[in-house]
């Protein structure tokens, strides 16, 4: 499932893409026909993500404000298959956001649909000139396209696409805790809420009421950082270091959100030269390396089981 930090990418490449521009919305797939038709020549007024939420709000002009109560907001959870896909001619990138054109975003994570290089122009898969490019027949059960005049947005697979209204809207923020990578997030919602309970910390950090857009990677390796054992009831563990948890993963989904990728190893603790069977030592310390030798002790990183998804820990470093 993507974590946080794509979804903020997704809803900085949306606004870049397409902020203040009338749109064509349709449902390629037929599931979502009549939100599409909703939203059909409508002005993308904003996109914003609360943790894995994106909240993309439509108006019927560019000059509204999101306050409007003729504002209507579309709600995209991807869960775990869903992404987005973009697509168009070469005034349509979003070099700070996901490096659109011809991109997928999604459960995945990031990566190009074409192995050329599109933008150097050439080949049969190079950027269409302005004027010439026409959108390409959808891919898969699309659920909905958002079509502008020099490109394509698709949806496939999302575990929630809707139409919602600010009340609605809003309803569904306050299910949600603070989100790392909100600048104004107060954290002492997850603080108190940890604190209170006798559930392992290891869940704690993956409930999204408590925390918005940690995942299963900013999880394992967010309590490796700590030093914390994933089986420690929230209760028992000080607030300082639970503090000290939500700054790091402020730090980390922060990097995600600029690059794309999640590293959380520092360059001192990555091995030289990098095994040539665990690539993943260069960018996770725990993460998917079970079996493997811990960056820090050299002891065998564990594996187990816990609210149903994979858990990854050293026994050794995160024994309290």
């Amino acid at each position: 499932m993507p974590e946080g930090h794509t979804v903020h990418r997704l809803a900085r490449a949306l606004a870049e893409l397409y902020g203040g521009r009338r749109l064509a919305a349709s449902s390629p797939q037929g599931r979502f026909s009549a939100g599409a038709e909703r939203i059909d020549g409508q002005v993308l007024l904003s996109a914003t993500a609360h943790g894995k939420h994106l909240f993309a709000a439509f108006g019927p002009q560019a000059d509204m404000s999101i306050e409007d109560g003729a504002v209507t907001w579309l709600r995209v959870h991807l869960g775990l298959y869903g992404s987005w896909t973009f697509d168009g001619d070469e005034t349509f990138t979003a070099p700070h956001a996901i490096g659109a054109p011809r991109r997928r975003v999604g459960e995945r994570g990031e990566q190009a649909l074409d192995p050329q290089d599109r933008r150097a122009g050439t080949g049969p898969q190079a950027l269409e000139p302005v004027g010439r490019w026409r959108p390409p027949e959808p891919r898969g059960a699309v659920r909905l396209r958002l079509e502008g005049e020099h490109g394509v947005a698709d949806l496939t697979g999302p575990a929630a696409c809707e139409l919602l209204d600010a009340e609605a809207v809003a309803a569904v923020r306050r299910r949600l805790g603070p989100d790392p990578l909100d600048p104004a997030a107060d954290p002492q919602h997850f603080l108190d809420g940890a604190r209170r309970r006798r559930t392992p910390v290891g869940e704690l950090v993956m409930d999204q009421s408590l925390i918005a857009g940690a995942g299963n990677i900013y999880r394992a390796e967010v309590l490796f950082r700590a030093a914390l054992s994933p089986f420690t009831p929230g209760r028992q563990v000080p607030e300082d270091r639970l503090r000290l948890l939500w700054e790091d993963l402020v730090v980390l989904m922060g990097r995600g959100l600029e690059t794309g990728r999640i590293v959380t190893v520092e360059e001192a603790d990555v091995p030289d030269p990098l095994p040539e069977d665990d690539s993943e030592a260069g960018r996770w310390y725990v993460y998917h390396r079970a079996g493997r030798h811990c960056l820090r002790c050299g002891g065998e990183v564990g594996q187990a089981e816990a609210a149903g998804r994979r858990l990854f820990w050293c026994p050794s470093c995160q024994e309290r």
